[in-house]
């Protein structure tokens, strides 16, 4: 444990954050930049002076326990979690949950591909973040509520208008979309063993093996490997077919995926693009 070290990166992480970032009132006889000890220690669940030891050199080697409890208080990033674990004498476990934080880099890359659709997908295929275009030709993400955005739940349970449960599957007329569920339960396994803590990755799971026969016959495969999708149609309500390539980024450190469609030059699938940009979200089909 490099106490000295230890103190000075909690006190710089400590600086940087206003209390305005994690719900605090800012009060009008504030001296210290950044937050309190006593505010942070209070966001972490651990005592004000034991906090006043650990940066001041003096503290003992800290638990597991109060390393998250730190992380969280501190909004540390993957990287300075693992900092943090390391400074202590305690390296780090795996994660306690896939990232849903996407970088803001990434979502100004959604938005400079006007004409590619395009999304941002967590461990557990939750949608975290979209581009019109891609709005346009699957769905409004930002109409639904998070739990509706998750493509394996909707590949295999389908969507729910109501709470109901319609017959069938159906996930945006894509052509594979039994490819992508067989794909999707052999990401998901690996997601589970990276991540077998996350109670929301295990509440997903139960959700799926209790509601789908098909997912808990392809999970008892215990299959781990997935062949890439290069290519899918969408048979989209209004403009019909659209086929797309399919190529796929991952951001590996935050364990998401970048996942964009584009349709070849001069095919009929690239006019459909181009009239999805113009339309958006709005249902032509609607009646007057």
């Amino acid at each position: 444990m490099d106490r000295r070290q230890l103190a000075d990166f909690l006190r710089s992480r400590r600086e940087r954050i206003t209390p305005a970032d994690v719900g605090l009132p800012a009060g009008p006889r504030r001296r210290t930049p950044g937050l309190r000890r006593e505010e942070v220690a209070q966001l972490a669940f651990i005592s004000t002076e034991y906090y006043t030891r650990l940066e001041q050199a003096r503290g003992p080697r800290p638990s597991r326990e109060v390393l998250s409890g730190l992380t969280r208080a501190l909004r540390l990033s993957d990287v300075e979690r693992d900092h943090l674990h390391h400074l202590a004498g305690a390296p780090p476990g795996p994660p306690p949950g896939p990232s849903r934080e996407v970088r803001p880099s990434i979502l100004a890359l959604l938005h400079r591909l006007p004409q590619a659709a395009a999304i941002v997908l967590s461990a557990t295929y939750e949608v975290l973040a979209w581009n019109d275009l891609a709005a346009a030709l699957m769905e409004d993400f930002s109409a639904l509520p998070r739990r509706d955005r998750n493509l394996v739940r909707r590949a295999f349970l389908g969507p729910r208008p109501e709470g109901r449960r319609p017959e069938g599957r159906r996930l945006y007329g894509v052509s594979d979309v039994d490819e992508f569920a067989a794909s999707a339960v052999r990401n998901l396994r690996a997601t589970a063993a990276r991540y077998p803590d996350d109670p929301e990755v295990a509440g997903l799971i139960r959700e799926l093996l209790d509601g789908s026969e098909e997912f808990a016959r392809l999970w008892a495969a215990h299959d781990v490997c997935a062949a890439p999708t290069l290519c899918k149609t969408f048979r989209h309500p209004v403009v019909g077919p659209v086929s797309v390539n399919c190529d796929v980024l991952d951001i590996s450190d935050r364990d998401q995926q970048v996942v964009i469609y584009t349709a070849d030059p001069g095919t009929p699938s690239e006019n459909a693009l181009r009239l999805l940009s113009v339309v958006g979200t709005q249902r032509m089909d609607a009646p007057l």
